[in-house]
């Protein structure tokens, strides 16, 4: 699904919009909604690029563990996952060892730098050594529990369980308002997971009701949760260097899961290119690799370009460095660590699945 390539590439190009032309003051210097007061009314609803990414997630999740067993399905994830993000890690942990960088520095010990090569440092209260890792950690926990249904084993039927119970457990946990189980469930993020597996769904079956019941209602959840997002980033930085407002919040929601049912209908179709595939393929390290990217640019060319040319070399020099990462690193160490399958057992379509699954 070509079309997927190029819905995951404008996610992570919104997200890097968000990040230099809204929220990266400290590597500004300066706020950038005022360098930028044209573009950041919608650079700002970049934030919401992530919320595309999950519901990509789940419908590719879905379609990745149909018919493959939790080994599979582990190992699958650990390949995809790891590489870029420990090229990334090392990228972080080199730029403010080894350079006088101060914007954005997590201040990690080294210690705390390994147990970021985890992934699983939001489970020991430590900090992200990137910002951007916190999405990382939302995935980790639909892998988890997307394997419970993998164990028991995936069917149409058993999905619409799994789906319906834990949409219903999102709305309880939202309610209750417990850390812990917010932990688990993840009301906020939940329904973008769940409406992405309900799509897959009703593309691989067709249309039911109640696939569509469960699209509707992570729709409806995810305005609010939406909402809430960017009201959070409002009150931390002001609405005049968050300037978003409610209602194109509700149209960017509208939209991304309007396209992503166009898409799951069949009624969005690119042809597969190797333009589309290498979109696709950079987007994960663009996603890793940005920010430390602007913490190296921004400040070096402020003061000699203008702001314009300042974000417009950094965005260049960012997809540029994520094309060479996916083609030099991370395609070659995942062709490494990735087993050897008979050619009975490969096919297509499961490798367009790998390279669309995480942003």
């Amino acid at each position: 699904m070509a079309e997927l390539d190029l819905l995951r590439f404008i996610a992570a190009v919104a997200v890097v919009a968000f990040h230099y032309l809204v929220a990266y003051a400290s590597v500004w210097g300066d706020r950038p909604a005022e360098l930028f007061p044209a573009l950041a009314p919608i650079a700002g609803l970049g934030i919401l690029g992530v919320e595309l990414f999950f519901i990509i997630s789940g419908f590719v999740i879905l379609m990745t563990v149909w018919g493959r067993g939790l080994g599979g399905f582990a190992r699958s994830r650990l390949v995809r996952l790891y590489p870029a993000y420990w090229l990334s890690l090392a990228a972080v942990a080199a730029l403010y060892g080894l350079t006088g960088a101060k914007a954005l520095d997590p201040k990690l010990s080294p210690g705390e730098y390994l147990l970021n090569a985890s992934m699983f440092q939001r489970l020991f209260k430590v900090t992200d050594a990137s910002g951007v890792y916190w999405s990382l950690w939302a995935e980790l926990r639909f892998y988890l529990l997307i394997s419970i249904l993998v164990i028991v084993g995936v069917t149409y039927g058993r999905v619409l369980v799994f789906a319906g119970v834990w949409l219903v457990a999102a709305v309880g946990a939202e309610l209750l308002g417990n850390d812990l189980v917010n932990e688990i469930v993840m009301p906020r993020y939940a329904p973008y997971f769940i409406a992405g597996m309900a799509l897959y769904l009703i593309h691989k079956h067709g249309s039911a009701w109640l696939p569509w019941l469960y699209v509707a209602g992570g729709y409806g959840i995810s305005i609010h949760s939406a909402l809430e997002r960017v009201h959070g980033r409002i009150e931390l930085a002001g609405f005049k260097n968050m300037p978003v407002t409610d209602l194109s919040v509700i149209i960017t929601i509208t939209l991304i899961f309007g396209v992503m049912a166009v898409a799951a209908l069949g009624l969005l179709r690119l042809k597969p290119s190797k333009t589309l595939t290498a979109l696709g393929g950079i987007t994960y390290p663009l996603y890793l690799f940005h920010g430390v990217v602007a913490v190296l640019l921004i400040p070096a060319l402020t003061g000699e370009l203008p702001p314009w040319a300042v974000a417009t070399v950094t965005v260049l020099t960012a997809v540029g460095l994520s094309y060479l990462v996916y083609s030099f690193a991370e395609r070659p160490i995942q062709r490494l660590l990735k087993p050897r399958r008979s050619p009975q057992t490969t096919s297509a379509p499961a490798v367009q699945v790998e390279k669309a699954s995480v942003p």
